[in-house]
C-alpha cells in the first residue's frame, strides 16, 4: 500500500509500521512545540533587551556628540584630529546556545588609554565616546541574538506545522485505511470458514438407499 509520501508494507506489518511512525511523529510534534515555546520566550526577552540597548545607545551617542562639540569649541578641530589617533578598541563577544541556536550572549569592550587626549573637555569626550562604543557593541550583540532566535523560531514553527498539520494526519489516515482493510479481510476469512464448515457432511452419517 502506498500512502502520500510513503510506502506501507502489506498486512499487519503495515499496521505496525504505521503505528510506530505515528508515535514518533506525535512525539516529535510535542518536542517541537516545547522548543517553540522556549524560543518564543527567549525572543521576547531579547526583544526587550534590544530595545533597552538601542535606547541606551541613542542616549550615549547624544552625550558623546555634546562632549565632542564642547571639546572642538575649546581645543579646535586640530586637537580632535590629534586625539583621534592611537590604538583601536578591542571587542570580545561571548556566545550562548538556546535550544540549539548559537547567539551572542555578552560583550567586553576594552578601550586603550591615549595620552593625546589632554584637557578636561577632551578627556570627557573620550569617556563619552567610550561609553557610546560599549553601548553600540551591546546593542549589536542583542540585535544579532534576536535575529538568530527569531530565524530559528520561524523555522521551528514551519517544521511543527508540517508534522502536526500534514504528516500526522496522513499517517492517521493511512493507519485507518490499513486497519479497515485488515478488519474486512478478517470478516471475509471468517465468513469463508463458516461456509466451509457448514458445507461438510456430518461425520458417520448414512446415505439414502434407493428402492430395489
Amino acid at each position: 500500500m502506498s500512502g502520500p509520501g510513503f510506502t506501507v508494507p502489506p498486512g499487519r506489518a503495515g499496521r505496525l509500521w504505521l503505528t510506530r511512525r505515528l508515535a514518533v511523529a506525535r512525539r516529535g510534534a510535542g518536542l517541537l512545540d516545547r522548543k517553540l515555546r522556549i524560543l518564543l520566550m527567549e525572543a521576547s526577552r531579547l526583544t526587550d533587551t534590544a530595545a533597552r540597548t538601542a535606547a541606551e545607545w541613542d542616549r550615549c551617542c547624544a552625550d558623546a556628540e555634546r562632549w565632542l562639540l564642547r571639546a572642538s569649541m575649546l581645543g579646535g578641530e586640530r586637537a580632535i584630529r590629534l586625539a583621534a589617533g592611537g590604538p583601536a578598541a578591542d571587542v570580545t563577544i561571548s556566545y550562548a546556545v538556546t535550544m540549539g541556536v548559537r547567539h551572542p550572549d555578552g560583550t567586553t569592550c576594552r578601550i586603550p588609554a591615549s595620552a593625546t587626549w589632554d584637557g578636561p573637555a577632551l578627556a570627557a569626550a573620550r569617556e563619552a565616546h567610550g561609553r557610546a562604543l560599549e553601548a553600540a557593541v551591546r546593542h549589536a550583540a542583542a540585535a544579532a541574538a534576536l535575529r538568530a532566535v527569531e530565524a530559528e523560531t520561524l523555522a521551528t514553527r514551519y517544521r511543527l506545522r508540517a508534522v502536526r498539520d500534514r504528516w500526522i494526519p496522513r499517517l492517521e489516515q493511512a493507519l485507518a485505511e490499513v486497519t479497515l482493510a485488515l478488519e474486512e479481510q478478517e470478516l471475509a476469512d471468517s465468513a469463508r470458514l463458516r461456509l466451509a464448515v457448514g458445507g461438510r457432511a456430518p461425520a458417520g452419517g448414512r446415505g439414502v438407499s434407493s428402492p430395489a
